[in-house]
């Protein structure tokens, strides 16, 4: 386990049909990922899935060196969520807004 207070992690809300979300999940394994890896400060991210009867609840967990970071990535509202149309046409709603927090602890290795 590591302790990491420089970390920054943007997490993000949206449902989605069964199609959608496996639509979702290819997209952003497949463009955002990829896009995201580009950028100055990203540091990873991983998508999450919940069944909610009959539709799907997607949060998005991404990593960031920083602030300045996401501000590069979002714009100066960091808090804006920012959804590609491509992403959009999957979906049945998001979040408008982002949530950021500090990462702690990272139990993962």
């Amino acid at each position: 386990m590591t302790t990491d207070n420089d970390l920054v992690v943007r997490t993000w809300r949206a449902t989605a049909t069964s199609a959608g979300a496996r639509e979702y999940q290819r997209y952003f394994a497949g463009t955002l990922l990829a896009q995201l890896r580009d950028l100055p400060g990203f540091a990873g991210g991983y998508l999450l899935s919940r069944d909610m009867n009959g539709t799907v609840e997607l949060t998005t967990h991404t990593f960031w060196e920083s602030t300045a970071a996401i501000r590069a990535f979002a714009g100066d509202d960091i808090t804006a969520s920012v959804v590609e149309a491509e992403a959009q046409a999957v979906l049945l709603d998001f979040d408008p807004a982002a949530t950021h927090r500090s990462l702690l602890v990272d139990g993962r290795g």
